[in-house]
């Protein structure tokens, strides 16, 4: 299987749409109730674009298998220099080390940019997510409890940071 990444093409979206829906309806990878629209989702890569954040794309032999991107942690201007990341991979393709490439190429764009430092904001009963970040350097710093509610339950975020310098 070849793997390619590049920057994320509106025509990306749909696929992108489908990854995203399906963590929203089947994990706690994402804090949303409702699955997003291709408008919505087209709306929220667009302003990360315009702010000068990259989205990227991996592609596993031309069809849409992850994504990844980054942008501001807080938007207070001393955080300038801090961002929060993204990476989904399509279900069909897990364990191919799709998610790897994507990080290490968020983490290399992240460097490009002289950013400071990269969070993970992760679901705390995400195990995969935490092993993962730990694979690039990414420790935890803290897990505020209970932050969001879903499936009935409430979940705890765990923050993990990796510092880019």
């Amino acid at each position: 299987m070849e793997i390619k990444i590049r920057p994320y093409q509106l025509e990306d979206c749909q696929n992108i749409v489908d990854i995203v829906n399906y963590n929203i309806v089947h994990s706690t990878a994402l804090y949303d109730y409702h699955p997003r629209t291709l408008s919505q989702q087209q709306a929220i890569f667009q302003d990360k674009i315009d702010k000068g954040f990259p989205v990227i794309v991996a592609l596993a032999d031309e069809k849409v298998a992850g994504f990844g991107y980054y942008s501001e942690f807080r938007y207070r201007e001393a955080y300038r220099f801090t961002v929060e990341h993204s990476v989904y991979v399509a279900k069909e393709y897990h364990g191919n080390g799709i998610g790897k490439i994507i990080m290490q190429n968020l983490i290399d764009l992240a460097k490009e940019q002289k950013l400071h430092t990269m969070i993970a904001v992760i679901d705390s009963e995400n195990q995969s997510s935490v092993t993962f970040h730990e694979q690039f350097g990414f420790k935890t710093v803290a897990v505020l409890k209970e932050t969001g509610f879903k499936f009935d339950r409430w979940l705890h975020s765990q923050l993990m940071q990796l510092m880019l310098e």
